[in-house]
């Protein structure tokens, strides 16, 4: 059986981050770049604030996110109170559902969620500046998408 969920988002460098999850059963490391999905990380924080602040028992969300040449979808279903994280990886940025696989996947309940996230959120957010981030992930840092981020996390 699955264990707590564990995501990690290292520093930034030179427009890459490398990405984690484990759960004690499942475990998917990458890195991620920061174009030409600009805005991934502020949309992530954004759909993980709408999936907790959403009084709908069922919703889907996908995050696109790529590595270059290699994409990534996380899919996010909420289902009553259980969330699925699906990571699905494409080989190519014509992502052709056909070619993709399924590289990570975790059922947890939306607190659990937050926190996990929350976790390397805030060590992002603590980093910043040491990891120079806006230089490193070539964006800033999405002050306003962490705040809500944050709100809503420790609200659940």
């Amino acid at each position: 059986m699955p264990g707590r969920l564990e995501v990690s988002f290292n520093s930034p460098q030179c427009g890459w981050m490398s990405v984690g999850f484990r759960d004690g059963e499942n475990e998917f490391h990458t890195t991620a770049a920061h174009a030409p999905h600009a805005g991934a990380l502020p949309e992530l924080m954004r759909l993980l604030t709408d999936l907790a602040g959403s009084g709908c028992a069922e919703s889907d969300h996908t995050l696109q996110w790529n590595r270059d040449p290699e994409e990534f979808d996380f899919h996010f279903r909420k289902a009553a109170d259980r969330v699925i994280l699906e990571i699905y990886e494409y080989p190519t940025e014509a992502r052709d559902t056909s070619e993709r696989r399924l590289v990570f996947s975790h059922t947890s309940t939306i607190p659990e969620l937050l926190g996990a996230f929350g976790e390397t959120f805030d060590q992002l957010f603590a980093d910043r500046e040491t990891d120079e981030f806006e230089f490193n992930w070539r964006q800033p840092f999405p002050f306003a998408e962490y705040e809500r981020f944050k709100a809503i996390e420790t609200a659940k």
